[in-house]
């Protein structure tokens, strides 16, 4: 994508492009799951795919191609939509990018004890230095990881913040989909 920044990684790149992707498409979105699959590989076994993705006069010899996925269902929590996923050999990895509410570590000791999960939600939510965040979480078959976040009040690539142990349990879930 045009305004994606350059990296040298290309599992940082992937993450950047779907990042800018979710970006054009807005906030409040629901998440959405990404097959990674290797690019020159693609161009190669599926030409008519690839030319459908407008690959085939990239120059690139390496990189990742993000392809969108079906939907995730919002009805199911996520960790066990995930649970119920396995991939072909032809993908190299996967990629989700998901929204949530954050609130800063100064925060934590304020978090009432016994609350059930929608009601520290509502808390949440509630929280006057609550942040909305955008993750986009990447992880591949070999167990490269990266990820990118976006905070909606500071929602520009120039200020998308990327790290292999950003989100780390979304990381190890996105991993676990590759395991027999």
């Amino acid at each position: 994508m045009s305004n994606t920044p350059m990296a040298a990684n290309p599992l940082t790149r992937a993450v950047l492009e779907i990042d800018e992707y979710a970006s054009g498409l807005g906030w409040d979105q629901p998440a959405r799951l990404f097959a990674l699959v290797d690019t020159a590989r693609l161009r190669t076994q599926e030409p008519a795919l690839a030319a459908q993705l407008g690959l085939q006069d990239e120059q690139e010899t390496s990189g990742l191609t993000p392809i969108e996925q079906d939907e995730v269902p919002a009805d199911r929590p996520l960790d066990e939509f995930l649970a119920t996923i396995a991939w072909p050999g032809a993908v190299a990895g996967c990629a989700l990018t998901v929204e949530r509410l954050m609130l800063p570590p100064s925060a934590e000791a304020q978090v009432p004890q016994g609350l059930d999960e929608a009601k520290l939600t509502q808390w949440v939510a509630g929280h006057p230095e609550r942040q909305e965040v955008r993750m986009t979480v990447a992880v591949l078959r070999d167990g490269g990881r990266e990820s990118a976040l976006r905070l909606r009040e500071k929602d520009s690539a120039t200020e998308v913040l990327t790290g292999s142990e950003l989100v780390p349990g979304l990381a190890e879930a996105l991993s676990a989909t590759f395991e027999d």
